[in-house]
């Protein structure tokens, strides 16, 4: 991609100096000449990429963009546009002043150890509230990290970072999982399904660096990497450094777990964890964009956010009454329009108002909460999905049976936002309770339901470190795949990538 300084973008952002470059794309400093300000501008192209997966390139932009936007924290950087012009997707960012932590530990060797836990608490911070959304970074190194003026750290790209939706568990096109191989989890590094605790261990592996001076398993190539992630224990760094805390050591280590089940729950209990070793208010460490300058707290999470569900709208007043018809309309066209938090707001406001009008089992009632719930799950907001997924599972088995299609679909769902909300041991139990269901209706259409059931099995028995049923269970359904829809299909192709990947790790 060839870009000119001085070029406008949207007859706005004029870019000034390139500052990263990679396959699909650039990124540049510019400035906003409507508000006079500096600002960041990622520029991609999708037509590097061929055929459908430019296309799908294009979708993931634009979700991308969507619910990255969603995330109000002072430590993530803030996006204030995104569009295309032309072939170019661009995404405008806020321009962080600061030095990045890969640098900063270049110029303070070694890295002060209040320093380190002071970096890993902001950083704590700003998951908490990605999680909530739910987000996975996957991409969690000193590169995407900048320490301001301040004193305060941002979080950079969200580039890999996904909505934790279907396709986020599988591998790339070239067979390689989406990350940077020294700062990779066990799991992304088998190509099973990501979570939270695939942050918490790339910020333990963060951590080990700053306090050791290297990454905890580094060699000459990446396979070579990742075999040491998944079968090396990490060096305890107080063997480095004898200073370091034995609290602060014993927390890197449970970061560092192979299994995602040993490591802290939440990037709040890990905070938690890091609070007691903060530098002591008020005593400055010195030195020039010293990250222990901002704690008197102000960038806590807030307790258990990552659990509590958003606010539901209020129903419409029971003096009004509701125009169900209208709002479906309004619905209708805000989806069309690709405004789909705008939709979800109005379909829960409109819900109570119509249950108390038509009665909650009425057919109106109960395809709004199926819009609802699907809206919601297209909007990434799978913790309140989840609910409404459930209710209307149950209410369908009640009325046909527990092995009524439409009540396996919701369940489906439910369990795809478990999954999709960092709970793999959840998810794996429902998927496992579905799949009798479907295997007994293993015919035409409900084969490749039952196929992708299976796949998201594996996948989540890789994440929880089960790598031999994992690769019992891929290597079964590729069988049944090629069996019944030939060595050609899609699925065939990538349950060998990864059976291949496996195979090489292991060995």
């Amino acid at each position: 991609m060839t870009v000119a300084s001085g070029r406008v973008i949207t007859g706005r952002y004029e870019l000034s100096t390139l500052i990263g470059q990679g396959g699909m794309g650039q990124v540049w400093t510019a400035y906003d000449q409507r508000l006079d300000r500096r600002v960041a501008v990622k520029l991609l192209r999708p037509d590097k990429v061929a055929g459908a997966e430019a296309d799908e390139l294009r979708r993931r932009f634009v979700r991308e963009c969507r619910v990255t936007a969603q995330v109000d924290h002072p430590g993530l950087v803030t996006v204030h546009d995104a569009g295309s012009e032309g072939e170019e997707l661009f995404l405008v960012m806020q321009y962080v002043d600061g030095a990045d932590l890969s640098d900063h530990l270049a110029e303070h060797d070694p890295y002060p150890w209040q320093w380190a836990v002071s970096v890993a608490a902001q950083l704590c911070a700003v998951l908490s509230a990605v999680h909530a959304v739910p987000i996975v970074h996957r991409d969690l190194k000193p590169r995407n990290v900048m320490v301001k003026q301040d004193g305060t750290v941002t979080v950079l790209d969200l580039g890999v970072a996904s909505v934790m939706d279907t396709d986020t568990t599988r591998l790339t096109h070239t067979g390689s999982p989406i990350g940077s191989p020294a700062y990779m989890a066990p799991e992304q590094a088998m190509g099973g399904a990501v979570g939270p605790y695939t942050d918490l261990y790339a910020l333990g592996v963060l951590m080990h660096e700053l306090l050791s001076g290297d990454v905890p398993f580094s060699g000459s190539t990446a396979l070579g990497v990742l075999h040491r992630h998944l079968y090396e224990p990490p060096l305890p760094v107080r063997r480095l450094r004898p200073e370091v805390p034995e609290a602060l050591e014993a927390l890197v280590l449970r970061l560092l777990s192979k299994d995602p089940q040993h490591r802290p729950d939440s990037a709040q209990e890990t905070y938690e964890q890091l609070l007691p070793l903060l530098p002591a208010r008020g005593i400055p460490s010195g030195g020039p964009l010293d990250p222990t300058r901002p704690f008197l707290r102000p960038h806590a999470p807030w307790p258990d956010r990552a659990r509590t569900p958003a606010a539901q709208p209020q129903a419409t007043p029971a003096a009004e009454k509701p125009d169900v018809a209208g709002a479906v309309d309004e619905v209708k066209r805000l989806l069309g329009e690709g405004r789909i938090t705008q939709a979800v707001d109005i379909l829960g406001g409109i819900l109570p108002a119509a249950a108390a009008q038509h009665g909650e089992h009425s057919p109106v009632v109960r395809t709004l909460r199926k819009q609802y719930a699907a809206t919601l799950m297209d909007d990434g907001q799978y913790r309140r999905a989840l609910p409404e997924l459930r209710h209307l599972a149950d209410e369908r088995a009640a009325e046909a049976g527990q092995a009524d299609p439409q009540s396996l679909r919701f369940r489906y769902e439910a369990a795809q936002c478990l999954e999709q909300l960092g709970e793999p041991a959840a998810a794996l139990a429902e998927y496992r309770a579905l799949l009798p269901y479907y295997e007994n209706q293993y015919v035409a259409q409900d084969a490749e339901l039952s196929f992708e059931v299976r796949r998201r099995i594996g996948h989540l028995l890789l994440a929880l470190g089960d790598r031999a049923a994992a690769h019992d269970t891929l290597a079964r359904l590729q069988y049944d795949v090629e069996r019944l829809r030939g060595p050609g299909h899609p699925l065939v192709a990538e349950i060998s990538r990864t059976l291949q990947w496996l195979g090489q790790v292991r060995g």
